[in-house]
């Protein structure tokens, strides 16, 4: 054994000039999109070492034997790729803006900022956990694909998410690992003196100093803010050492880094957004730096508030109030004392922005929707849930009338459709079919595709999905000291040769709500399932738990423990190191897609549409997404037990459900199969589960959505409230002022006697009085609402709006209606006072109204 100290020596290949681009490419998260050639380029290089650097393309480059490169430089077919792969970059990036002609395009101008704690483009970047990451990365990659004026800012962590390995027991081991940042698609930015640009941020008794770092997303930029640098103490050093990682001032100081120094990085950089865009709560601080900034240059602060949330959108993500984070009263005063000075008010009143009725702590989620005017949840299931949730903080408006609005989640087609289809879809819905996505009648023409194409192309991708299988298994077995002989019973089933076993996939976050073990509430059922050898069915399994979360860690060790038992052995896998790569095989590799979350605890879910345009048919709860998507003829669907049943009544009742669609619909309609191999009614219905759900799930329509909604409307109201030195910030501050101290004094009678019927056709005169407390008529809104008694409750109901008469003697204000109902029946009639500005972002936002 050699002793001794060991040093060591990297040394880098020097790219020949031919093939000099190549580091452009590899800088690039373009390449995490473009349907393999990219990445099929640096892999081609030496394939084993692009394995071994985590599909990498700038560490590739930095260890790749010299040889390689120059050999490649001589290979007239890697060659020829490389300028076709030069040329789609090159085109891609000078083409003229790409958009669907509902979207109402920004302004060059204009500057969308888009705050989120984690953003997921490939693995090569890991930044991310889960679903929000992948959501966030998605969202960059659109506004790349659509040409919007728009830039990313997050946090750059040395430590991602962390790599999961499984013993033979089920338990779960996390692993940390540390990225070296030279090895990421990311450069330091740097000032005109080409020095490197770092920003600071005040901490109690101390400064902590960020340095800024650019990843090019595409079209798109993204900031992330690095405090692992010389200048910072060792515990400041860590703040984002680790994503989600540390207590609870780990987390604090997290957000204040993202929110604050993330604002400060954009101005540092000459950077105006005019739309500020927070992704989940974590980034709200940036609307207490934007206060600061703007009190700064003259501004009071009830007007700067005004300022900076007409301009902001916040979007929350989480189902239930426990998930927002939250921080004591005073952890927040420990780190914003100084910002109570500089922006002129007390701790109590900065605390305000962040706790709601009654509540004990400072809420981030509270703070994000205070301090914007454009709120939504991420399916229309979760706009209603976060609307109720959120319902104090516009205490006298119905929760479904409140600001919280919904945008559905969508994913991004390019990044999670395989080439296979990519191409598929090329030869038979013609070459534009990727600008037409949100147009039903071009995915109407995937009937076009003949059935036996569609079935050899889904067996092509179960057959690339069960050779990773093996592999993941074949290390897992290895590593957990298991037999040759075991492992063969293990992948029976998974035979990449004669892919035509039924496969039902679980891939996800292993949290209880997402119950991944409902499939085993029966086992003697699931047997009876599983049992017939003419007609097999294998489940996989993957997910990663949260290292402090317990009951998360036990299912997956449930999910072992009934794998391994004989009768469910090679029938049932359970697949670690879930990431990505594996999710973007499974989603296109299994026939079904399984997911059954507690109602309404899944926001939106998105990997269920990744599976579908694909041509997997999606098994689902009918919650988030599959609310939606589901229409009766393209999947599944598990009702939701009736509320108010407890847990172990709800879950017999929807497994029974799950284990009968399983039963009745799934196994006898794919093994329905004709003399040509495969059922012709299987294949209609996959065929079905992209024709219907590829235009509406996909981030082109979100993101068309967000500018329809969010982005255009308050890139508008931020222009008007800074005209003339903020004019209409201060007065629109100064009116809600004076009207809440006069609320409390506004009522509201009706004056005429109510008639009992009119015919069809007549008119009914309605009045009502209003003592309005030294506010003027123009201050209100008088509603009447009408609504059809016993009408279903998707019949919209319908407003008319009072008349202003003047004052009697007494100062009380008569307003009239003049009614002429357009229902016939028994009608609901109900009289309501709001307060009303020309101005206001939301007509409802002050929260305040009152009912005759």
């Amino acid at each position: 054994m050699l002793s001794g100290t060991r040093f060591n020596l990297e040394v880098n290949p020097k790219i020949p000039q031919r093939l000099a681009r190549l580091e452009e490419l590899a800088n690039n998260l373009w390449y995490s999109w473009d349907i393999m050639p990219t990445r099929a380029l640096f892999s081609r290089l030496d394939p084993v070492l692009w394995n071994t650097v985590g599909h990498s393309p700038k560490a590739l480059l930095k260890r790749i034997d010299q040889r390689c490169l120059t050999d490649a430089a001589e290979d007239k077919l890697f060659i020829d790729n490389y300028n076709r792969v030069l040329s789609a970059y090159d085109s891609y990036h000078g083409e003229q803006t790409r958009r669907d002609a509902a979207e109402a395009p920004l302004a060059q101008t204009e500057l969308v900022a888009y705050f989120c704690a984690e953003f997921g483009f490939h693995e090569s970047l890991p930044i991310y956990s889960g679903g929000l990451g992948i959501l966030a990365g998605d969202h960059c990659k659109t506004a790349s694909d659509m040409r919007l004026p728009f830039v990313g800012v997050g946090l750059l962590y040395r430590q991602g998410y962390f790599s999961q390995t499984i013993d033979s027991h089920g338990n779960q081991r996390a692993t940390y690992l540390d990225s070296d940042f030279e090895d990421l698609p990311i450069t330091p930015v740097q000032r005109e003196d080409s020095s490197e640009l770092k920003v600071g941020v005040e901490f109690p008794g101390r400064e902590v100093t960020a340095k800024v770092w650019r990843a090019r997303v595409g079209n798109v930029n993204l900031y992330l803010l690095d405090t692992d640098i010389e200048e910072n103490t060792a515990h400041d050093r860590n703040i984002a050492h680790q994503l989600y990682g540390g207590d609870r001032t780990t987390r604090i100081e997290q957000e204040i880094v993202l929110g604050v120094g993330g604002v400060r990085a954009l101005a540092a950089l000459g950077l105006k957004p005019t739309v500020w865009h927070i992704n989940e709560g974590h980034a709200a601080f940036l609307i207490l730096e934007r206060l600061r900034t703007l009190v700064h240059q003259g501004l009071d602060f009830a007007g700067a508030l005004e300022a900076v949330a007409c301009n902001t959108a916040f979007t929350t993500h989480t189902p239930v109030p426990a998930g927002h984070d939250h921080f004591s009263a005073q952890m927040l005063l420990h780190y914003f004392q100084g910002y109570c000075d500089e922006l002129g008010v007390p701790g109590e009143q900065l605390l305000s922005l962040g706790m709601g009725p009654g509540a004990s702590e400072f809420n981030m989620t509270t703070l994000a929707v205070r301090g914007s005017r454009f709120h939504n949840g991420v399916s229309k299931i979760h706009g209603g849930v976060s609307a109720r949730i959120l319902a104090d903080l516009w205490p006298q408006i119905p929760p479904e009338e409140n600001p919280i609005t919904s945008i559905t989640n969508g994913v991004h087609v390019p990044t999670f459709l395989s080439p296979e289809w990519a191409e598929a879809f090329d030869h038979f819905l013609g070459y534009g079919w990727s600008r037409r996505l949100g147009d039903q009648s071009c995915w109407d023409q995937i009937n076009e595709v003949p059935d036996h194409v569609f079935w050899s192309t889904r067996q092509h991708l179960k057959s690339q999905l069960m050779h990773l299988v093996r592999y993941r298994l074949r290390e897992q077995n290895a590593r957990n000291q298991g037999s040759e002989a075991h492992l063969d019973r293990l992948l029976s089933l998974c035979d990449p040769d004669n892919p035509t076993v039924l496969i039902i996939g679980f891939g996800r976050r292993f949290a209880t709500y997402k119950r991944a073990t409902l499939l085993f509430e029966n086992l003697d059922w699931l047997r009876q399932l599983l049992g017939d050898p003419l007609r097999p069915v294998l489940f996989l399994f993957a997910g990663k738990a949260h290292p402090a979360d317990v009951p998360g860690q036990d299912l997956i060790r449930r999910v072992m423990q009934v794998a391994q038992m004989p009768e469910f052995e090679g029938k049932i896998l359970l697949i670690e190191g879930y990431d990505l790569r594996l999710g973007r095989r499974m989603v296109s590799g299994v026939d079904v897609w399984l997911n059954n979350p507690v109602y309404p605890l899944e926001a939106s879910g998105t990997s269920g549409m990744k599976a579908a345009m694909n041509g997997v048919v999606n098994l689902s709860v009918l919650d988030g997404w599959w609310g939606e998507g589901y229409d009766g003829t393209n999947g599944w669907a598990i009702k939701p037990a009736a509320a108010g049943l407890d847990e172990a009544s709800r879950n017999r009742e929807e497994v029974r459900t799950l284990y009968e669609i399983l039963q009745d619909h799934v196994i006898p309609l794919y093994y329905k199969r004709e003399s040509c191999g495969y059922s012709p009614e299987w294949v209609k219905l996959a065929k079905r589960s992209i024709s219907s759900l590829m235009p509406r799930f996909n981030s082109a329509r979100m993101l068309g959505e967000y500018v329809a909604k969010c982005y255009l409307p308050a890139a508008r109201q931020g222009r008007l409230y800074a005209e003339n030195q903020f004019e209409v910030a201060r007065s629109i501050a100064a009116w809600k002022s004076r009207v809440r101290r006069a609320w409390p004094g506004v009522t509201i009678r009706r004056l005429d006697m109510p008639k009992k019927r009119i015919d069809f056709g007549d008119s009914v005169r309605i009045e009502a009085t209003l003592s309005l407390n030294h506010l003027n008529p123009e201050d209100v809104a008088v509603e009447l609402l009408m609504s059809r008694i016993g009408a279903p409750d998707e019949e919209e109901t319908t407003s008319y709006r009072f008349v202003a008469q003047g004052a009697d003697a007494s100062g009380e204000h008569h307003f009239v209606l003049e009614l002429a109902p357009e229902l016939c029946g028994r009608l609901d009639m109900r009289i309501r006072a709001y307060p009303c500005h020309g101005s206001l972002t939301h007509p409802l936002e002050l929260g305040l109204m009152i009912w005759a």
